[in-house]
């Protein structure tokens, strides 16, 4: 089935032309970017990265690691959610705010590089989700081609690994900002906080970790099979996190879950 769905999306690709690729270093932008390129060819597809407040350093690094690996035109632009406004005041819109200005950002390459279409890596198992991003893109005329061919992450996860890309089981990322409990105001303090957070956690060798902010409290979600490594850690974590600034942390029982703060959204209202 799932190389039935490859040839679908190799022939969807053909028909768009030459597409700008937004380029995140996750592993479905780095399978779309790949099967673009070796649909396509190299000269028609541009890998673009938005360099932001809310996209870690290494993360950028991995994007320009990456494409040098695929061997595909790459640029970083620069762009700033802090600057768009309501954004900080982190509504349950807050995704439509960002993604619309990055298509809004990309939409000048068409015409100044000669491109048909931006595409980015939506996938069938967002479909069922709080995804406003996806509203933005439809707004913009942007396309999400696996999701069109109704690829889902396992699916695009089996096929990396057998092409090889070296990224295929690379844990699922999401922007710093989803961190961030619904209507508490975005800082730059509290992404550096949780980013920290994540990153010591990860150290312990843990793969797969979100560390939600509630105000002062830090909610760690694991996979439930490495929540005894933080439970075997707790003291010296505890003691780690308070001092990055949290007064309270505490361990998910209900484990990782990709848009755990969602939950709460039919509580929220955008005003």
């Amino acid at each position: 089935m799932s190389y039935t769905k490859l040839t679908k999306l190799q022939e969807t690709l053909q028909e768009m032309g030459r597409v700008v690729v937004a380029f995140s270093g996750g592993i479905d932008s780095t399978f779309l970017l790949y099967v673009a390129r070796d649909t396509l060819g190299k000269e028609n597809v541009l890998a673009v990265t938005a360099d932001s407040e809310t996209f870690p350093q290494r993360e950028l690094e991995d994007c320009r690691e990456l494409a040098k690996k695929l061997d595909v035109k790459h640029e970083v632009i620069s762009t700033s959610e802090f600057a768009i406004p309501g954004y900080t005041e982190n509504k349950s819109d807050r995704c439509y705010l960002c993604r619309d200005n990055l298509f809004e950002n990309l939409k000048p390459l068409l015409e100044q590089k000669n491109y048909s279409n931006i595409v980015f890596g939506l996938i069938a198992d967002d479909m069922g989700e709080h995804r406003p991003g996806i509203i933005a893109a439809r707004e913009h005329g942007v396309r999400g081609p696996l999701q069109e061919v109704e690829l889902y992450k396992q699916e695009i996860r089996e096929l990396a690994r057998e092409i090889g890309l070296p990224n295929w089981d690379k844990p699922s990322y999401a922007c710093l900002a989803s961190r961030i409990s619904y209507q508490e105001t975005i800082t730059i303090k509290k992404l550096k906080m949780v980013d920290k957070a994540e990153e010591i956690i990860r150290d312990y060798g843990v793969r797969q970790v979100r560390v939600r902010m509630h105000g002062e409290m830090a909610r760690i979600e694991v996979m439930p099979e490495d929540m005894s490594i933080i439970l075997q850690m707790h003291g010296t974590l505890q003691r780690e996190l308070t001092e990055l600034g949290f007064k309270y942390v505490t361990l998910d029982l209900s484990g990782y879950k990709s848009g755990s703060m969602n939950a709460v959204l039919e509580k929220v209202k955008t005003t």
